[in-house]
């Protein structure tokens, strides 16, 4: 007959929960990640070390040995958004190789700068945020484990503005004396369209009337370039 089980025993032998463990860099990737969340949600002042510990399932103290300081850890979720806006004006250049024609692609391509710069802000607005807070990209010192704040190309957003500037350039529609400070006259614009639509009088427009708003403002932009390189 078989013997009954001892319950007491049973009890004791009872598999006790298991604990959330990281293996090394696994913990700096999911406060890293936690730090992202926290930027999506609320926009750069939303990233709080301390909350994104608790997030993670660890105590403050265990951070440390990955960020030591608030400071550490906003920078590496602000190259992350750097990296993704980047990622994003690639998708936008990437959809215009299909052109066969050269001047067509690099004006095509020259135009996704500027639209997946605008699609960016409005789909991520706390990345957005996150990215162009403090500083400028090349005035920060990203840790060598952190993402850096570029594309997969290795270029970050104002990196793959200055080439598709140099693609114009080098296909005969932009003369290289009009290339001189282009980036910025086009950046500006741009950027002003994207905050205009997320904190100004644009804020609230639905996807269609932003998509055209944005069309026009490159378009313009694109053409004042060129007719100014004509009128030379």
């Amino acid at each position: 007959m078989r013997a009954a089980i001892n319950p007491v025993i049973s009890s004791t032998k009872r598999t006790a929960p298991a604990r959330r463990t990281y293996r090394h860099g696994d913990l700096r990737r999911a406060l890293l990640d936690a730090g992202i969340a926290l930027a999506r949600e609320g926009g750069p002042q939303a990233i709080v070390l301390r909350e994104a510990t608790r997030r993670a399932g660890v105590v403050p103290n265990a951070a440390y040995r990955h960020f030591a300081s608030h400071q550490a850890l906003f920078e590496a979720v602000r190259a992350e958004a750097i990296a993704r806006l980047a990622r994003a004006i690639e998708a936008q250049i990437h959809s215009t190789h299909r052109r066969r024609d050269p001047r067509q692609r690099a004006r095509a391509a020259f135009r996704g700068v500027g639209l997946g710069y605008v699609g960016f802000a409005r789909a991520e607005p706390g990345l957005f945020r996150t990215a162009f807070t403090a500083r400028a990209f090349g005035l920060t010192e990203f840790a060598p484990e952190d993402m850096a704040p570029r594309g997969v190309g290795g270029l970050d957003p104002f990196q793959l503005l200055g080439s598709t500037l140099d693609d114009l350039v080098a296909t005969g529609l932009l003369a290289p004396k009009q290339r001189e400070g282009a980036e910025f006259m086009a950046w500006s614009a741009v950027h002003g369209l994207a905050l205009l639509m997320l904190d100004g009088p644009l804020r609230g427009q639905d996807d269609a009337a932003c998509r055209k708003y944005t069309e026009r403002l490159v378009t313009m932009v694109e053409q004042g370039l060129l007719a100014a390189d004509a009128g030379a």
